[in-house]
């Protein structure tokens, strides 16, 4: 019989194959710009290269890593590719990588208190450092107010959050769950429809938007007002700082007040944007805060940490609490029972949690507030000289402001040259846009903001854009 189980490795293997791994990571970040964006296989053609049961007996650590280049690898679309303009960034910095893999190793749970005190309380101070990086109200501060905040695994992990607590207030003393009204940006994000359906919202208002693609806030008023002519309970209302078309900016102030005044939950989605804020001079798009019961951003997004990361932030967690509070027999403690720690179990909806913190509190360090800021502004400011250089373009039109980092134009001959500029660019390889379509009309989205981008990417889409154009 052998000493040892298969699969087991002793501390000198477990440390040479982690130098491998190490090495094989670096190499992937320093040569990154070389690889293609888009994988180049065929549906079903990974699957295909993976025996179809489990070997009968451990292989060792040498062909796990070969299938990684083998198999998994030319799968990958690489989102940390310098030329990755699609969709919206995902950050993957190197402290946030070196953190994670610290996280797996240590394999804490942190539902409690008690199974991760430094979980924890490492995540509470990083939510209280965030506070203070984007200018939110310092009630929010867990040391300080009445609020706090969390990190969940997205942005709509937040919003399907929201309006569960919406829900449970609007219904608690016997009102019906059939009559709750959820209202939000007819461009806001799809996962809004989508948790309302999961959170039982049988009423979904897709309110009109202005020619900045920003919810109108007498539209709103005008929708709750019919909906309580008709007897319903209108009930949640989301703001979108930054929504993922155009990143339009819906008015947080005028929307809040509406809120205040008909007892709507009032959630904030600034999934992308939300990271902006780190600099002073965009966080007027976010004036009304006060006024805001949640808030959400994705520090995963634009902020250099890796997916996932996303905060969420309760201006009170009473309601939070209250609605989410489940103790059984095995999980009480004597810590829990004093009152003096935060259980974050509490504050969303599964149970388990690993130490998504870590990263964060890693990469805030290593950058520091200026180190974002920095990041940010090159970003905003790469895509602003792409936005003057559209709007300069005899055959190119901009389809809404760029208030961040993301640019949104079409062709003047129509829709289909639209797409053939789109498919232009995708078809080298080297740089990726997002072709999508808004009011029926086909557009262009480019999102400044990978974490290896530098102005040369950009110069390069431009020339690549006007010669399709």
């Amino acid at each position: 019989m052998a000493d040892t189980e298969p699969g087991h490795m002793s501390a000198e293997e477990f440390r040479a194959h982690g130098h491998t791994l190490i090495d094989w990571i670096a190499d992937l970040l320093h040569d990154v710009e070389q690889r293609p964006i888009q994988a180049p296989v065929e549906p079903g053609e990974v699957r295909a290269k993976i025996p179809p049961t489990i070997p009968e007996h451990g292989e060792p650590f040498e062909a796990l890593l070969t299938d990684l280049d083998d198999i998994v690898m030319p799968g990958i679309t690489t989102w940390q590719h310098p030329g990755w303009f699609a969709y919206f960034p995902t950050g993957a910095a190197p402290p946030s990588v070196l953190a994670e893999l610290v996280s797996a190793a240590l394999g804490s749970q942190g539902m409690l208190w008690s199974t991760g005190p430094a979980v924890t309380e490492v995540e509470t101070a990083m939510m209280d450092w965030l506070v203070d990086l984007l200018g939110l109200p310092s009630t929010w501060r867990m040391d300080t107010g009445p609020g706090g905040g969390v990190l969940q695994m997205s942005a709509s992990d937040s919003t399907h959050t929201a309006l569960v607590v919406a829900r449970h207030l609007a219904t608690r003393d016997g009102g019906s769950t059939d009559d709750v009204v959820a209202y939000v940006s007819s461009q806001a994000h799809s996962s809004i429809e989508k948790g309302a359906a999961v959170a039982g919202y049988r009423h979904l208002r897709l309110i009109d938007v202005d020619d900045t693609f920003a919810m109108r806030p007498s539209a709103l008023a005008d929708a709750i007002a019919d909906d309580v002519a008709e007897g319903l309970v209108p009930t949640f209302v989301c703001s979108a700082v930054g929504t993922t078309a155009t990143t339009a900016v819906d008015p947080v102030r005028a929307i809040g007040e509406l809120a205040r005044t008909h007892g709507l939950w009032h959630h904030v989605d600034a999934a992308y944007a939300g990271a902006a804020m780190v600099c002073p001079e965009f966080r007027h798009h976010q004036d009304g805060l006060d006024l805001v019961d949640s808030y959400t951003f994705n520090p995963h997004k634009w902020l250099l940490v890796n997916f996932d990361c996303s905060a969420f932030f309760v201006a009170d967690r009473r309601p939070l609490l209250d609605t989410l509070s489940i103790l059984p027999p095995y999980l009480r403690n004597a810590a829990t029972e004093s009152g003096l720690v935060v259980d974050y179990r509490d504050w969303h909806v599964p149970l388990g949690r690993r130490f998504r913190a870590l990263k964060l509190w890693w990469v805030l360090r290593s950058y520091g507030r200026t180190g974002l800021q920095i990041h940010i502004r090159r970003h905003v400011a790469w895509a602003h000289e792409l936005e003057e250089r559209v709007r300069a373009h005899d055959r190119l039109a901009l389809v809404a402001p760029t208030p961040f980092a993301l640019v949104c134009f079409r062709h003047v001959d129509g829709d289909a040259a639209t797409r053939q500029v789109a498919a232009a660019i995708n078809a080298r390889g080297d740089m990726l846009v997002t072709p999508s379509e808004i009011d029926g009309a086909a557009f262009v989205r480019v999102s400044v903001g990978a974490t290896p981008t530098e102005r040369r990417h950009v110069e390069a889409l431009w020339r690549v854009i006007d010669a399709a154009a």
